[in-house]
């Protein structure tokens, strides 16, 4: 339920000004870059849960040179704290028990655009964007993302009081899965595309919210947002936007499978049918880069190997483990999908091996025990560190032989991606986007069975590589030739929007 507070009036303050209205931009400058906008509910430049926040920051910036890209998100505490100035530039009515909220603008250094939707008491708390600081979802997330997703629907629509109007609006992830629903809704002409970053995370809620959302009744049935008894806001992307894609080929082949399509399959093949669906792999953004990148005590390159090994050394010594061994990173989210189980299984069997295990991450706490208590009972030789920072991460990608990521299903994965740019080999299950990025024996080690057993011969194939110098110097070689950056892999994008817009591709939506 939303409260009364939420709906509250938005006081100004000196960052959130009023600005002068310029004459509404109706054509891009140049003809051919078309006017998009992005909504999220993470920016890594600001906050930053997972890998949603990386893909925000990085593939509107690789796009902008096509497109003129500006982002959506609610307007956090710590954005709003962020100390960059933001000025109010449009608001949007209350309808329902979706308050009102004003609409700021925050221009980066880059040049890129930040609408922030704003409005104190529905998202200015403390936590996360999705949870409280007990790791509690909020009891309002239906109204706080579905704010969001009217919001997009209402600047596609001109009805925000901004002087830019998107000519296609890109929702990502359950966050934002209302907004091609509400602008179909409004029936806005501008096409909509979803992409699924995690089909798992659907944005539940109880179906008597439908009236709290302003949903029309018409949309309730098992044809709409009913998904089980419940209403999904993944469905409602999946079903109203004109394209959806997922992040990687694999995974948008494996979404339309029972075994993976999480109740949604069904939906998922007719959007198949429909040319309506498709994988287009992320990429990595320029910062990782191991000559150059900040982060590391000391950069690297292919065959000169001095920079990697001191950051070995500074891994080592941050998490108290010996000098000795081949040194396995787990740099992940502590959660049941990224199959952080499996590791605790076989974290002895690599120890027994003369391998050494460093630990960054945090998440579900019952995994942040028997992670913590694993690098208790093995000193030296296992090191954890639970929370992340970004350097010691980067350090660790950088420092470290092999990658662990035995996730149970991965629509892309990044982490993959860093550690091979950082000539670490991961050790991977042939999931999603790991079995699209890493070959198996050549850039890295894939295994195909969720299970302790297919997981401890990969990593023993890993450890007689290591064996032989030259061989995963080659392997090495190799890995950090695999990773795309996003300016080399946008083009995908590209070409679907110019698709979704060319004037057959609308002739075609009004049939």
């Amino acid at each position: 339920m939303a409260s009364a507070a939420a709906s509250a009036h938005i006081p100004s303050t000196p960052e959130l000004c009023s600005a002068a209205r310029p004459p509404l931009q109706m054509h891009s400058e140049h003809p051919e870059r078309k006017r998009v906008l992005f909504v999220t509910s993470e920016f890594a430049d600001l906050i930053k849960c997972g890998g949603l926040g990386d893909v925000s920051a990085a593939l509107p910036r690789a796009l902008s040179p096509q497109h003129d890209m500006r982002l959506l998100i609610p307007g956090y505490r710590q954005i709003v704290n962020s100390g960059r100035p933001i000025r109010i530039v449009g608001q949007v009515p209350g309808i329902a028990a979706l308050p009102p909220c004003q609409i700021g603008r925050m221009d980066l250094a880059d040049g890129l655009i930040v609408y922030v939707l704003l409005n104190h008491a529905l998202y200015e708390r403390d936590g996360s964007p999705y949870v409280d600081t007990h790791g509690r979802d909020w009891a309002d997330n239906h109204i706080r993302f579905a704010r969001l997703g009217l919001a997009a629907a209402e600047i596609a629509a001109g009805d925000a009081g901004i002087q830019w109007r998107p000519e296609l609006v890109h929702a990502n992830d359950w966050p934002a899965a209302m907004a091609p629903a509400y602008m179909a809704w409004r029936q806005v002409a501008a096409p909509s595309v979803l992409t699924i970053h995690n089909l798992a995370y659907q944005g539940l809620c109880d179906m008597r919210c439908a009236s709290e959302l302003a949903i029309p009744e018409a949309a309730c049935g098992v044809d709409g947002l009913e998904f089980y008894g419940q209403l999904s806001f993944l469905k409602a992307g999946i079903a109203y936007a004109r394209h959806v894609t997922t992040v990687s080929r694999r995974y948008a082949w494996e979404i339309t499978t029972p075994e993976q399509g999480c109740g949604l399959d069904g939906l998922l093949r007719a959007k198949v049918l429909g040319n309506q669906l498709s994988g287009i792999a992320n990429g990595i953004d320029e910062s990782w880069h191991p000559e150059s990148d900040p982060h590391l005590l000391q950069g690297f390159s292919v065959g000169d190997w001095a920079g990697k090994q001191a950051n070995a050394e500074y891994v080592r010594r941050w998490l108290n483990l010996d000098a000795d061994g081949p040194l396995f990173a787990v740099v992940s989210r502590l959660v049941h999908q990224k199959g952080i189980d499996l590791t605790l299984e076989v974290a002895e069997h690599i120890v027994a091996r003369g391998g050494r295990i460093g630990v960054i991450g945090q998440g579900e706490p019952a995994l942040e025990a028997a992670m913590a208590d694993l690098g208790r009972r093995h000193r030296g030789r296992i090191g954890v560190h639970i929370g992340f920072n970004e350097s010691d991460a980067r350090r660790l990608y950088a420092g470290s032989d092999f990658l662990l990521m035995p996730s149970r299903f991965e629509p892309c994965g990044l982490s993959q991606m860093y550690a091979q740019r950082y000539a670490s080999l991961p050790i991977a299950r042939c999931t999603g986007g790991l079995a699209d990025t890493i070959e198996d024996g050549v850039s890295g080690f894939l295994f195909d069975a969720p299970c302790a057993a297919a997981y401890r011969q990969a990593i023993d194939r890993a450890l007689q590589v290591f064996e032989h110098p030259q061989l995963l110097e080659a392997m090495r070689c190799q890995a950090m030739r695999t990773p795309l950056y996003w300016r080399q892999s946008v083009q995908a994008y590209d070409r679907l929007f110019q698709r979704l817009l060319s004037p057959v591709s609308a002739r075609r939506a009004l049939c």
